[in-house]
């Protein structure tokens, strides 16, 4: 058709033409020109996932026996005819979801193999190791180091094959109005996505930090135009943060129940909960040797030198002695309560465990987190929603979280149904990050 049209315009402007104008037009051999190329096919460039069971992270249905269509690290359509041309990957019956996303992590290099010494490579070392277990984007809440924000600026890229990475910088913690704002502004300074404020005294042991050094903090990233995630513990703290501006409550409350107003006010704020329940199991379980150091999942991809650690006997005598230990096991159960009346309630939780630092196992730990909500009462379409589009949603992040058109084809490939069985996030047989496979050993 595109030739046939270019043929009419032809005649027409000879026709216009009058006098002196050739009866025929010249060929494009006769001009000097190549012949012009044919048009290309419509699958061309595309790679299709067929044969797949799609949950596609927006709440709709499974859509069974259908095709993921991608083209240039980027989802095209769902499909249930296969263009012609395309590149086809047959799923054969095997279930598909959006990839999970970490509203709390950690990155710093700690887990990359002990052989590797740049830096920035380290930090993709634990941005492959999330991606290994399905979590295809973090957002670290601090700690950092100044290398990752160059790996984060290279991230949007058709050729990714590790996790996509959100930074906070330097956690803001300061114990005078002075300290938190330059910690603020520095972080302004290194172009942070998000800001975090560490509110909390971690039962009684340490100074929390002063309502006006808060203060400074939150009116720098406000006039940044950067959100605040705000670390906390008391519900008394989370509700005077939520007035105050905060943009993502990033831990359970674990000091009591939660009171309707406190509710009403998360709901009037529109500000997303993040549980991370695996964080007070961290604290605790290395009294003994945990019995997932023998689940084989676990052990495809954990770092032995971490387990060596928290296995040495002198350590576990410490933690089964910590009077902090002892408290955050409480917390935990209370975490778990006020997560019921929260996602009951209506208020967003967006998936995230707070894992990455020493003890806390990138990609694993996140399952652990399925675990435990799922034993708080939610649904596995609860959680899938929490990892996935509601997770997205709170992170203010547009191209990922949902399999729809236009958006990064970030994704997992599981040979059981997690929509019926939320254990099924375990079956994971590939994992793919702007349609690339994500190595795996």
């Amino acid at each position: 058709m595109v030739r046939v049209a270019a043929i009419l315009i032809v005649s027409l402007i000879f026709a216009a033409c009058g006098d002196g104008t050739p009866e025929t037009a010249p060929t494009p051999e006769s001009a000097g020109e190549q012949p012009a190329s044919s048009a290309p096919l419509p699958g061309a460039g595309a790679v299709a996932f067929r044969g797949a069971a799609i949950w596609d992270g927006t709440g709709s249905a499974i859509q069974y026996n259908n095709t993921l269509l991608v083209r240039d690290g980027r989802i095209e359509s769902i499909v249930e005819e296969i263009p012609e041309g395309a590149e086809v990957v047959d799923l054969g019956g095997r279930w598909v979801v959006p990839g999970f996303i970490n509203a709390h992590g950690h990155v710093s290099g700690r887990w990359a193999d002990d052989s590797v010494t740049d830096a920035a490579e380290r930090v993709r070392g634990d941005l492959g190791l999330y991606a290994r277990y399905g979590i295809t984007t973090v957002l670290s809440l601090g700690g950092a180091p100044a290398e990752a924000f160059a790996v984060r600026d290279a991230q949007n890229a058709p050729s990714l094959d590790y996790a996509r990475l959100y930074l906070a910088g330097d956690v803001v913690a300061g114990n005078t109005p002075d300290e938190a704002s330059a910690v603020a502004l520095g972080n302004i300074g290194k172009g942070v996505d998000w800001m975090k404020l560490r509110v909390d005294d971690n039962l009684g042991t340490d100074t929390r930090m002063p309502w006006d050094a808060i203060q400074v903090a939150m009116n720098a990233a406000k006039a940044a135009s950067i959100p605040v995630a705000t670390h906390i513990y008391y519900m008394d703290d989370a509700a005077r943060l939520l007035q105050m501006g905060s943009g993502l409550i990033a831990h359970s409350v674990r000091d009591q129940d939660v009171t309707d107003e406190f509710v009403q006010s998360m709901l009037n704020a529109g500000v997303c909960y993040v549980p991370t329940l695996v964080r007070e199991v961290s604290t605790f379980v290395y009294a003994e040797r945990p019995d997932w150091f023998s689940d084989p999942f676990f052990l495809e991809a954990a770092k032995q030198s971490e387990i060596d650690r928290v296995s040495n006997p002198e350590f576990m005598a410490r933690v089964s002695a910590s009077p902090t230990a002892a408290g955050y096991r409480k917390a935990l159960v209370q975490a778990q309560d006020n997560l019921r009346v929260v996602i009951g309630s209506g208020i967003p939780v967006a998936f995230g465990t707070d894992s990455g630092p020493a003890g806390r196992f990138p990609g694993y730990f996140e399952h652990l987190e399925i675990g435990l909500m799922t034993d708080a009462g939610l649904t596995s379409r609860e959680i899938l929603m929490s990892a996935t589009s509601v997770a997205a949603e709170c992170l203010n992040l547009d191209d990922v979280g949902t399999l729809e058109a236009g958006k990064w084809a970030d994704f997992v490939v599981l040979t059981a149904d997690p929509v019926n069985d939320i254990s099924a996030t375990r079956s994971i047989q590939s994992v793919y990050i702007a349609g690339n496979e994500v190595p795996r050993n």
